[in-house]
């Protein structure tokens, strides 16, 4: 299984990704620079956190005009598995490859910490190596995660069982429904605020990161003939 790191003007947690790769999977690995435009030799794309272009207009508004999105959309349309952390999670709503948006957190602050993350639909590529309704402890970093969207949509994403993961007991950013994390309704596109890539052995403070890679893996072993 091959998978691209994406790399934009400002990203600061592409290389904490490859490690993940190649540390719990050993899995092919690529840094892919933004202006590329041809990803078709990759199974999965992990858009990493950071501050692509300096965050500046909104975050992620500027990444989406990335060469490299337009690859990032077809592979997600021919069904590769893509996954968004953090500021990729902002780019990827920012792109329409998933809906709502992340605002600034409610609290004004950029939050750094160990959070309490629920498992809320195990059955998605990225989660299927997880107990339905486990918690997990996987660290957030972020002054814009507050994940905001009309009721309307907030509906659609709880009828298509769409929200992946929620924050347990507090919310640190005040987003709605205390979401962390959604997938598309296909379910091979998935945003998350934690970074699981900074949760995988225990001396990180946890390893539960780690079960979210190797889930991609078990997805793509039993499924890539028709990837």
């Amino acid at each position: 299984m091959r998978f691209a790191v994406p790399i934009f003007p400002g990203s600061n947690c592409d290389y904490d990704c490859i490690h993940a790769v190649e540390d719990i999977l050993g899995e092919p690995v690529a840094p892919v620079w933004h202006h590329d435009t041809d990803l078709s030799s990759f199974d999965a794309v992990i858009l990493p956190g950071g501050f692509s272009y300096g965050d500046y207009l909104r975050c992620g508004a500027i990444a989406r005009f990335s060469p490299v999105m337009a690859a990032v959309k077809e592979g997600a349309a021919a069904g590769k598995l893509v996954i968004g952390i953090c500021n990729g999670f902002q780019v990827l709503c920012e792109s329409g490859l998933l809906p709502g948006a992340l605002m600034r957190n409610n609290h004004l602050k950029f939050r750094c910490d160990i959070q309490p993350i629920r498992i809320e639909n195990n059955q998605t590529p990225f989660t299927c190596a997880y107990e339905n309704g486990q918690v997990i402890r996987i660290p957030i970093a972020h002054g814009e995660g507050n994940y905001y969207c009309d009721e309307a949509t907030l509906a659609e994403l709880k009828a298509n069982n769409q929200i992946v993961f929620r924050y347990a007991g507090e919310n640190p950013n005040g987003s709605v429904d205390d979401i962390a994390g959604i997938c598309n309704k296909a379910g091979n596109v998935l945003g998350m605020m934690p970074h699981p890539e900074r949760a995988i052995f225990d001396w990180m403070g946890s390893d539960d990161g780690k079960y979210l890679f190797k889930s991609m893996l078990q997805y793509w072993k039993e499924n890539s003939r028709v990837v």
